[in-house]
């Protein structure tokens, strides 16, 4: 293992320093590409330059929260993610689609979005065929083949296969109900619930029966009419 790090940090240093292969490059570049990652987890054996990055990287492992919400109390790892869910309350969109108007929160959200105007899906998933519009969604898809379950709560220990999934099934523990009706203040857990209460509000009906064109608000009422009506 020495030996396999040893060649490992003097292709570094040589990539860094232009050496040509073959020649050996100088002691004292090795010695600070050394010393440069010596804060070491003492769980997992992984290293870090910084002694900061390493006290983050620890609360994987022991499941510290210290950033908290003062608007719902969730906690939070890193400030990053803290921030990140504040806008979950401000409702701030800054990023709007010239097709639809619908806005977003981040540049990178509007651009995965405008892939639903252009039908455009790229990639592919090798196992079973079913296309994505993009990469991060076919890398969480090939999950389901692999079984990868990398994220577990620490409450109950279930575990689940992508961190978006993980944060939902929290809520369960903590009560958050992130989610509120402007039109009459009931919370919802999940984005999906209160879009699907509002319907109830606006009268949207986005669901169509395609044997008699009935429409309905909800997938799960177009399901039970299609199965008693139309089963028959």
């Amino acid at each position: 293992m020495e030996s396999f790090r040893d060649k490992e940090e003097l292709s570094e240093v040589e990539a860094k320093n232009h050496v040509k292969s073959g020649e050996k490059p100088k002691q004292k570049d090795l010695n600070k590409k050394r010393a440069n990652k010596y804060f070491t987890c003492t769980q997992c054996g992984k290293s870090f330059t910084y002694k900061h990055t390493l006290d983050v990287h620890m609360r994987v492992h022991t499941g510290e929260k210290p950033f908290t919400c003062d608007q719902c109390g969730r906690s939070f790892s890193q400030s990053s993610n803290l921030k990140e869910h504040m806008n979950i309350h401000t409702r701030e969109k800054l990023h709007t689609c010239d097709q639809c108007s619908k806005t977003f929160l981040w540049a990178s959200d509007l651009k995965n979005h405008l892939k639903v105007h252009t039908k455009e899906k790229p990639h592919s998933c090798h196992f079973c065929g079913k296309s994505f519009s993009c990469l991060q969604y076919l890398k969480v898809h090939q999950k389901i083949h692999a079984a990868v379950r990398e994220y577990m709560c620490f409450e109950c220990e279930k575990t689940f296969t992508t961190a978006q999934c993980l944060k939902q099934h929290e809520r369960i523990h903590t009560g958050e109900k992130p989610y509120k009706c402007s039109h009459c203040d009931k919370r919802f857990n999940q984005s999906s619930h209160l879009k699907a209460h509002e319907r109830i509000h606006t009268g949207e009906k986005p669901y169509h029966c395609t044997a008699c064109g009935k429409c309905f608000s909800h997938a799960s009422s177009l399901h039970r009419h299609t199965k008693h009506i139309h089963s028959k």
